[in-house]
C-alpha cells in the first residue's frame, strides 16, 4: 500500500502559470464559460491580488481554489451584482473563493473538501468575518455542506449557470468543528505545506470568568469587593506580609528595572528551600508557561499519553488540541470518590505511554496519591516513560515527591507558587527534574521568564513557610466545613485534600449549568465542571474555598438556587451553618 499523498501548498511561480493554463482547459474548452483563445490560458485583473492554493500529485497540478482579499481590486461578484443589492455587508472582513476546480483524473477524491478547507483557513487565519462565492449549479452542494448559504441570485456566464452564496466565518466553523470525520481523512491523504495549519488550534477554556463583572480594562477594580470568584482557585488569604512589604518598599525600583535573566536568586531559593540541586530547576511564568513550553517539545501526533479522567482542561487540550497525539483517559469513579484504583493505573503505565499526567491532588477532584503510590507507579513504568506530577495544590496536604527528582530520571515535577501560596497575579512556577529533561527546554527559555516582582515575592514567600503553614491548616478547616454545608444543602460532595471542593447536585436541583448561570447573577462565580472529565455529568460543580465570611454568602445563595427540597436537609445545613 502507497503512503503518497498529494501536496496542498500555496501557489506561486510555475504552480500559477499550470493554474492558468487548467482554467482554460477547464473553463474555456470543458464547460464552456469563457471562449478559447490561441494563448491556451485564461486569467484576470483580479489575479493580481488573488492567492491561489494547489493540490499537487507527484508535481502535476491535481486541483486549485482561488481567494480574493478584500482590497481595491474588489471582487469577481462586482461584475455580477451591485453592492447595495447584496443580502450582507461588504466590508473588510469579506473574503471571496473562487475558481475552486479538480481536474478530472481527481474527481472521485475528497480534493475538492481539501481545496475547500485550505482556503477557509487561509481567510480564518487572516480574521475574515465572511465568505462569499458564485458556486456552479452543478456542484452547489457541495458549498451549502460546508454551511454556506444560497442567497437566491444567479448569474449565467458562457453556458454556465453560477449560484450566489455566502457565510459567515464563524458558522463554517461550527459546521466544521462538527464534521471532524472529514476533517481526518484529509490528514491522512494530504501533505500539508501551508503556513497556516490544517487544524485551527483551539483555546483553552479556564475559569476566570468573574473578570467579566470586574471589567478586563481594570478601570473599576472596586467591584472586585461585590464578586465572589470561586471559579477559579486562588488562594483566600493574602501573601506573607513580608511579601507585601518588600513589594510595597521597592516597587518602583522593581518595576522599572530588569530582573536577573535567569532568574539565578529565585532558582537558589527554589533549590534550598525543596533540597533539590540548582540544576533540577527550571523556572516559568505559571505552569501553562510550562507545559506549554515543554509538552509540544517531547512529544509528537505519533506519541501516546495517559490522563486521569477528569482531570485539569489543560492537559487534554495540549496533548490532543496542540500536540494532536494519542490520549488515554484513565477512568476515575464516582462510587469511588474519584480515587485511583492503584493495581489498574500500575498495568496502565507498565503498557509503556510517553507521557502520564497525575494532577496531585487532582482537580477537579481533590483526591490525592501518597508518595509511596506514585513511587511504585514510577517503578511499575518504562524508564522511558516520562511522568508529569502537577504539584499545584500539593501544598495544602504536604505530600510533595519533588524529593525523588535525584532517584527517577523519568520524573518532572511541576510545581506553581500560584495558589498556595498566594501569588497567581504575580505568575511564578518551576519544574523540577533531572538536568538531562532541561538541556533543551532551557534554549526556548527566554531571558527574564518571570518578571522582577515576581520573582522578589516568590524568593520572600519561601522564606516565609510558617505563615504559609498556618494558613494551609486554616485551609483544611475552612474546607470541612464548607464540605458540611454544602452536604447541609443535599449535595454529595466528594471529600478533598486541596483549596476546593467537587460537588454533585441533588437530583431536584437545577443542573450545574443552570446553577453556574444563576449564580453569577448574584455575584458568584463557580465551575461547572462537566468539560474536565466524561464521567462527570450535569451536574458537578467546583468551588473554592474562601474565608469563612465569604464562604457563608456562598452557601446562603446556593441554598436559595439549588438546595435540596428536602426539610430535613435544609434544617442539618442550618445547624451546621450556626
Amino acid at each position: 500500500m502507497s503512503d503518497h499523498r498529494i501536496v496542498i501548498t500555496e501557489a506561486t511561480g510555475e504552480i500559477r502559470e499550470r493554474i492558468y493554463q487548467a482554467r482554460h482547459a477547464i473553463y474555456a474548452l470543458e464547460i464552456g464559460q469563457h471562449l478559447p483563445n490561441p494563448e491556451e490560458r485564461l486569467t484576470d485583473a483580479l489575479d493580481t491580488s488573488n492567492r491561489y492554493f494547489a493540490a499537487m500529485d507527484h508535481g502535476e497540478l491535481a486541483g486549485f481554489i482561488s481567494v480574493t482579499p478584500p482590497g481595491v481590486a474588489g471582487y469577481s461578484i462586482d461584475k455580477y451584482f451591485a453592492r447595495d443589492e447584496l443580502p450582507f455587508p461588504v466590508d473588510d472582513g469579506l473574503f471571496e473563493i473562487r475558481l475552486l476546480t479538480v481536474l478530472p483524473e481527481h474527481r472521485s477524491s475528497e480534493l475538492a473538501a481539501a481545496l475547500m478547507t485550505a482556503a477557509f483557513r487561509w481567510i480564518e487565519a487572516r480574521g475574515g468575518t465572511r465568505i462569499v462565492a458564485i458556486g456552479r449549479r452543478e456542484v452547489k452542494a457541495m458549498y451549502l455542506k460546508t454551511g454556506m448559504i444560497d442567497a437566491g441570485r444567479s448569474i449565467k456566464a458562457g453556458a454556465v449557470f453560477y449560484d450566489l452564496l455566502h457565510a459567515e466565518v464563524a458558522v463554517i466553523r461550527t459546521k466544521a468543528d462538527r464534521n471532524t470525520r472529514l476533517l481526518e481523512r484529509i490528514e491522512a491523504s494530504v501533505d500539508w505545506q501551508l503556513q497556516v495549519p490544517l487544524r485551527k488550534p483551539a483555546a483553552c477554556f479556564h475559569g476566570g470568568a468573574f473578570f467579566g463583572a470586574i471589567g478586563a480594562d481594570f478601570s473599576s477594580l472596586e467591584r472586585r469587593h461585590a464578586i465572589i470568584n470561586a471559579d477559579v482557585l486562588d488562594a483566600w488569604f493574602p501573601p506573607a506580609p513580608e511579601v507585601i512589604e518588600s513589594l510595597r518598599e521597592h516597587l518602583p525600583w522593581l518595576m522599572r528595572t530588569s530582573p536577573p535573566t535567569g532568574c539565578e536568586g529565585l532558582v537558589a531559593a527554589i533549590a534550598r528551600a525543596r533540597g533539590i540541586p540548582e540544576s533540577c530547576v527550571l523556572p516559568g511564568a505559571g505552569s501553562s508557561d510550562l507545559i506549554f513550553r515543554a509538552l509540544p517539545r517531547w512529544l509528537t501526533r505519533q506519541s501516546r499519553a495517559v490522563l486521569l479522567d477528569p482531570t485539569y482542561g489543560e492537559y487534554a487540550h495540549v496533548l490532543e488540541k496542540v500536540i494532536g497525539c494519542k490520549v488515554e483517559r484513565f477512568p476515575l469513579e464516582r462510587r469511588d470518590g474519584y480515587e485511583a484504583n492503584l493495581e489498574k493505573l500500575v498495568g496502565c503505565v507498565a503498557s509503556g505511554p510517553d507521557l502520564v499526567v497525575l494532577v496531585n491532588p487532582n482537580s477537579p477532584t481533590g483526591r490525592g496519591l501518597a508518595i509511596a503510590e506514585v513511587e511504585t507507579l514510577l517503578k511499575a513504568a518504562p524508564s522511558r516513560t516520562r511522568f508529569w506530577i502537577d504539584e499545584t495544590y500539593i501544598d495544602y496536604t504536604g505530600e510533595s515527591v519533588e524529593r525523588l527528582v535525584p532517584c527517577y530520571e523519568n520524573l518532572i515535577v511541576c510545581k506553581s507558587m500560584s495558589k498556595a501560596y498566594a501569588l497567581s497575579g504575580m505568575r511564578v512556577a518551576y519544574l523540577a527534574a533531572g538536568p538531562r529533561h532541561f538541556e533543551e527546554l532551557r534554549a526556548f527559555t527566554p531571558p527574564w521568564v518571570v518578571g522582577l516582582p515576581s520573582q522578589v515575592a516568590a524568593v520572600k514567600a519561601l522564606e516565609n513557610s510558617n505563615y504559609y503553614e498556618r494558613r494551609w491548616r486554616q485551609t483544611a478547616m475552612l474546607r470541612n466545613s464548607l464540605a458540611g454545608n454544602l452536604r447541609g444543602l443535599g449535595w454529595d460532595v466528594i471529600p478533598g485534600s486541596a483549596n476546593f471542593l467537587l460537588a454533585h447536585l441533588p437530583e431536584d436541583a437545577p443542573s450545574a449549568r443552570e446553577v453556574v448561570t444563576q449564580c453569577r447573577q448574584r455575584g458568584l462565580f463557580l465551575r461547572d465542571a462537566a468539560a474536565m472529565g466524561s464521567r462527570l455529568g450535569e451536574r458537578a460543580i467546583r468551588i473554592a474555598v474562601k474565608d469563612a465570611a465569604t464562604n457563608r454568602r456562598m452557601v446562603g445563595i446556593l441554598a436559595d438556587i439549588a438546595g435540596s427540597t428536602d426539610r430535613a436537609a435544609r434544617s442539618s445545613m442550618s445547624s451546621c451553618a450556626s
